[in-house]
């Protein structure tokens, strides 16, 4: 089920936005699997020795997504150079046709340097349209991958083994005291922080939902606050919710300037000396076009205005960044044709408006 191997080739960038100095390249194109078929939902991440791995879904047959759709397949691309090349597309979790996974999401634990990666399961053949939720992990830097272990049990409850739920794809954090927290959204019951307390022995649910949230990312803010920010369908922004008490309750913010069209989005708190959070989305109320990137140096109370990184079609995002700074936004474009890689600095970034 997890495959091992991968093989590196070289692949040069190309200017997308030479006046910010932002590059980009094609990490997966839709068309190399043939009609129907697509690549989606990108999640990035550099792994505890600084190399990246970008995994995304594989789409057989159609672009639906985990209801529809009885073979997507997780495969992975690794780079051992900060992103200047990046090994062949590799199939990571290939299960049997009726069996899928989607929606891939990574926490690094540096404590321990294991990464761990998240996927929602559903099996056709038993079960249609009932979630599973699966975490694997590694302590190798991505190499070689544990047995997928079910998680549904702890961080679902029992009433809501019907419901419309999954892992938000994208990635969670490790706070500063070492807990792993992620997203879950439950279309039904509502989005809810899940995480885990022992390193990824055992996993809880936290109790109170973040009304109207879809797909999340949550940060930790220099107070231990936690922070959330989330697509809302049909609102035209994004929601940003704040608890101060590990979930047990939270206060809304609606974030007029974070124009959204429902959509899912990186988010990310940079360890750096301006202790910038980053915010990757699409600036548009209603359609999913102009990727652009955002920053807020006051955790969140304001943020910078846009700055666009891919102005055509485009749609869900991850972001990460590097040892030396860089910025790495992995994103969906060109009505999912594309899966591109842009890069940027973090200066010119900041020297953009």
């Amino acid at each position: 089920m997890i495959k091992k191997h991968f093989f590196v080739f070289l692949v040069f960038l190309q200017s997308i936005n030479a006046q910010l100095d932002i590059n980009v390249m094609n990490l997966f194109e839709s068309e190399s699997l043939g009609s129907n078929a697509c690549y989606r939902i990108p999640t990035i991440s550099m792994v505890p020795n600084g190399d990246l791995i970008a995994i995304v879904d594989e789409r057989i047959d159609s672009c639906d997504d985990l209801r529809k759709n009885e073979d997507i397949n997780l495969v992975i691309r690794r780079s051992v150079d900060s992103g200047r090349s990046w090994s062949n597309t590799k199939k990571l979790i290939d299960l049997p046709t009726g069996e899928s996974v989607s929606d891939a999401s990574l926490i690094i634990d540096s404590l321990n340097k294991t990464v761990f990666l998240f996927f929602n399961y559903m099996n056709h053949n038993k079960i249609n349209k009932r979630y599973q939720m699966m975490v694997v992990s590694s302590v190798d830097n991505g190499i070689t991958w544990s047995e997928p272990l079910d998680i549904t049990s702890q961080i679902t409850k029992a009433n809501w083994k019907d419901d419309f739920m999954f892992i938000t794809s994208g990635k969670g954090i490790q706070t500063s005291d070492g807990v792993l927290l992620h997203c879950l959204v439950n279309l039904d019951k509502g989005t809810h922080v899940f995480g885990s307390k022992d390193f990824g022995k055992t996993w809880f649910l936290t109790e109170s939902p973040l009304q109207n949230a879809d797909e999340s990312k949550i940060i930790e803010l220099n107070n231990k606050t936690w922070m959330v920010n989330s697509r809302v369908n049909s609102s035209g922004i994004r929601h940003s919710y704040i608890s101060s008490n590990m979930g047990k309750s939270w206060t809304t913010y609606y974030e007029s300037d974070l124009i959204d069209p429902g959509c899912n989005a990186g988010f990310i708190k940079l360890n750096s000396p301006e202790n910038l959070i980053l915010l990757s989305n699409i600036n548009h109320k209603s359609s999913r076009e102009n990727l652009c990137l955002r920053y807020s140096k006051n955790e969140g109370n304001s943020w910078s205005d846009p700055i666009s990184i891919y102005k055509g079609s485009a749609a869900y995002s991850s972001v990460t960044t590097l040892e030396n700074g860089e910025i790495i936004v992995l994103f969906e474009r060109d009505n999912y044709s594309k899966i591109s890689l842009a890069k940027l600095s973090l200066k010119s970034l900041l020297n953009s408006l």
